[in-house]
Formats: structure tokens, sequence, C-alpha cells
């Protein structure tokens, strides 16, 4: 033998290989090593796309399309090389189980970098339970107190949530009574029993007796009622000067309806959803004549980017569409000012950076900021009342577009 020491050959059997390079694999990002390719960036939308909140999912879906499609066409993500916007787009239906079974699946198979939806807090609420645990941003319009309530890291709400809304619901409509010589001292208030629906009732309570405003009536209903007579019915028996339902579509117009039906024309102010979509209007034909509610955004505050909408979907840009357009511009620009698709930095630019540029300056304000609660500062709620086949900004009075409508009793 010789004096001279040799290296070994180390022979790698195939399993050996796969095993090393599934451990490499585990190491890196989840966002790096799936279906990720260099020139995408994978960004999850969760929305109902089927069931009872459908067409405010297809919206919420449109506006998002609509944002992504127009960075696209200009080129991408700048400080990715161009990388452009590729939308996981999937239906949650209206089950909290199948939308945390969606994330889920988004984020160990299609490496998306962050999530928006989904529309219904209950939805969303379950949504973020996965996108917290995973440390990925999830950048929602649901109301619910509870989705910036619960200390969460990851999740940004860009409208004010539920309890805002029920105040600012309140406070606009007293201020638009009395501007029409009305002074309202009894009102009634019927909910469904969801997260949004409580959420925003408790605001409308605590704001009615923070104003001595009386509740003569305060009563919550099942998602999806099929006989609103009951509740009509209890509304005739009070001395209410205003009622306020807050309900997704198909409840609206059954109470509206039933409402009008009966003769009983107060002055009506609904919770938002299905208060201020085209549905509501095309449902009730000249019933939803000067029908109030609130709403987080309201389209004619950003004409020069809700026209877009209009031109390419054939129909106003309703609040859902554009709070989601919004998120999708906030989104883009935390992808700009990171230069890359990873959630964690993605998180910490959103929770950090004032959005006062492009589909951000559509919400109130025109800029959009979150606090330690992941809730957006600069959200203002709108307002707004039937007019035609449009709704128009009525309160507050730095906003409103129009003199409010007021049918005194």
């Amino acid at each position: 033998m010789s004096g001279e020491k040799t290296t070994p050959k180390l022979s790698l059997s195939r399993r050996q290989v796969l095993a090393a390079g599934a451990a490499t694999a585990l190491a890196m990002p989840f966002y790096a090593r799936r279906g990720f390719a260099a020139d995408t960036v994978n960004v999850g939308v969760i929305q109902p796309l089927s069931g009872a909140n459908a067409q405010f999912g297809i919206n919420s879906r449109n506006g998002i399309q609509l944002v992504a499609d127009e960075i696209n066409a200009a080129g991408g993500i700048k400080s990715m090389g161009g990388a452009k916007i590729n939308l996981i787009v999937s239906d949650a239906t209206s089950n909290p189980t199948q939308a945390a079974t969606v994330a889920q699946r988004m984020m160990s198979q299609d490496g998306v970098c962050a999530v928006l939806g989904a529309f219904a807090s209950s939805l969303t609420l379950a949504i973020s339970e996965v996108t917290e645990r995973r440390g990925v941003p999830l950048l929602t319009m649901s109301f619910s107190d509870q989705v910036t309530g619960r200390g969460f890291r990851n999740i940004f709400q860009v409208v004010s949530k539920a309890s805002q809304l029920g105040d600012a619901t309140i406070t606009h409509t007293l201020d638009l009574a009395r501007k029409a010589g009305d002074e309202i001292t009894k009102i009634a208030i019927m909910y469904e029993d969801t997260a949004y629906g409580t959420s925003q009732a408790k605001g409308l309570r605590e704001s009615a007796k923070k104003h001595g405003v009386e509740v003569v009536m305060d009563e919550a209903y099942p998602l999806g009622i099929t006989d609103v007579s009951p509740l009509i019915n209890q509304l005739r028996r009070t001395d209410a000067q205003a009622v306020f339902p807050v309900s997704y579509l198909n409840d609206s117009l059954l109470i509206i309806r039933n409402m009008r039906q009966q003769g009983i024309n107060l002055p009506t102010i609904g919770g938002a959803a299905g208060y201020i979509i085209p549905d509501f209007r095309k449902g009730l034909g000249e019933l939803a004549d000067d029908v109030l509610s609130i709403s987080p955004a309201a389209y004619d505050q950003a004409p020069e980017y809700t026209d877009r909408f209009r031109e390419r979907f054939g129909y106003f840009m309703v609040h859902e569409a554009q709070e989601n357009a919004a998120c999708m511009g906030v989104l883009a620009a935390a992808l700009e000012s990171t230069g890359a698709a990873d959630p964690r930095q993605i998180r910490d630019v959103i929770a950090s950076e004032t959005f006062d540029q492009g589909w951000a300056t559509v919400m109130s304000g025109g800029k959009i900021k979150f606090d330690e609660t992941g809730l957006n500062t600069h959200a203002v709620p709108m307002m707004v009342q039937w007019r035609g086949d449009e709704l128009v900004t009525v309160a507050p009075s730095e906003y409103a577009k129009a003199d409010v409508v007021w049918h005194s009793l």
C-alpha cells in the first residue's frame, strides 16, 4: 500500500437521493417550492361562488380580477422582474369548514403568498384560523368585529368593523332626519343571526343607547328566512320611527317587499350587504326607491377607478368589488416593496406602510393604513340612497354627492 490517503467514494441509492431532495425542499419556504414559477406570483382568492352568497362572491372576484389584470397588462410586479399575478380562485360555498379546507389546500399545494376573501364574516373567520397558523397574510372586507378582535397578526380588514358601521348608521340617520326636520327617538332593529348580523346589530344597539334613542324592536332571525311575516307583524305593532334591517340579498328582498306591501313606509336603513347591490333594485323595482343603507365604500367617491369596473362588467362597482379591489391594490404595493413573494415580508410591509397610490385610494380618505390589530384606520362608513338604478352618497356631509330624500312620518 502506498502512504497516500484516498477519499472514499459515496454511492447513494435512488431512495437516499430522493430523501435528501425532500429534506432540502422542506427546508425551503413553502411558497417557493410548490406551484410557483419564477415569473408568477400566486395569490389565493377564496369567495362564495355558489350558494346563497354567490353573487357577492362573484362581485368580489370580479373586483380582484380587474386589478390583477390591470397590473399584469402594465408589466406585472416591476421589483420582481415583471412577475405576473396568478390568481388561484376557489369556491368557499357558504360553508366555513369548506372555506378552511380550501385555504389549507392553497397554502400546501399552490404556494400562495397571500389570501383575499371571503366576503361573509363566518367564512373569513374560518380561513383566518388557517392563515394565522401558516403566517400568511389575509386581506378582507368582511365586517365582523371578531375579524380583527382576536389578536391575530396576519389579518387585515380594509373596511370599518361592524360595530363601527352600526354606530355610523345611527349617527348618520339621526343627522339626516334632523336636517329634514325630524327627531327620531324610537327605532326597530332586525338582523340575521350570523357574525355579520350580530356584530352590526350590536353597534346599532350601543349607538342608539349613546344617543338616547329607544330600541322598541330588537329581533334576530335565521339566515335564509323564508317567511318574514312574523317580523313585519312585530314591526307593525311598534311605534318605531325608522327601521334598521341587517341582512344579505334574499332576506333583504323579502323584508322590504313585505313591508311595502303591508303599507309600512318607515324610513328604512339597511346594513350594507344585500341593500347596496344592483340585484336589490332589480328584485324590488320601484319599491327600492329612497331606501338608505350604510356602506363601507361608495363607488361615486372614486369614479376614475370604479367606472373601469362598470365598463368591463356592465354594472356599477358594488362595495364588495371595490373593497376587494383595494385589497388587491394593497397586496400589489406590498409585493413591489418587498420584491419577493415571501408571506412574512409581505405581512410586515402591509402592517407598517401607508397605501395611498392606485386602487388603495378607492377607499374613504384616499388611503389605507392598518393599526396594530389590522384594522384600516382611514375607513369611514358612508350612507348611500337608491335613486333610480344608482346609489348616491348622502352622508357624512364631507363625502355627500346629493341631499337625502327623507320620508317623514
